[in-house]
């Protein structure tokens, strides 16, 4: 990402949080650590190595980390960081944008994948 590329930041945003699943993740961090298994099932349809490279991503970019309590059997948690809560924050109000409006973009989409007649 080029340096000073957008004024408004949306690239910045979006490098951290781009992709179907990274804002799942984040949501559901939000009150607090999750244990990988968790995660899998509250975030629906995602496969675990996609899991596993998303949470790597966020973890990277510094919005979650990964304890690791090194004990048997293995145990590992995601907790999302101050730095994190930040970008929840400022997801919040598409999450009830979409929240208020899912009813009229699904119908919207069925509409628009719907075969000409």
């Amino acid at each position: 990402m080029a340096a000073g590329s957008s004024e408004c930041g949306l690239d910045v945003a979006l490098a951290v949080v781009g992709g179907k699943w990274k804002p799942l993740v984040l949501y559901h961090l939000q009150n607090g650590p999750r244990r990988f298994g968790d995660l899998k099932r509250l975030v629906e349809g995602i496969s675990e190595k996609v899991l596993i490279q998303q949470l790597r991503d966020l973890e990277g970019a510094g919005v979650l980390v990964r304890r690791d309590y090194r004990e048997v059997p293995p145990r590992v948690d995601y907790t999302i960081t101050p730095f994190g809560l930040t970008l929840v924050a400022a997801l919040m109000p598409l999450c009830d944008w979409g929240t208020r409006h899912r009813a009229a973009v699904e119908s919207r989409l069925a509409a628009a994948s719907a075969p000409a007649a």
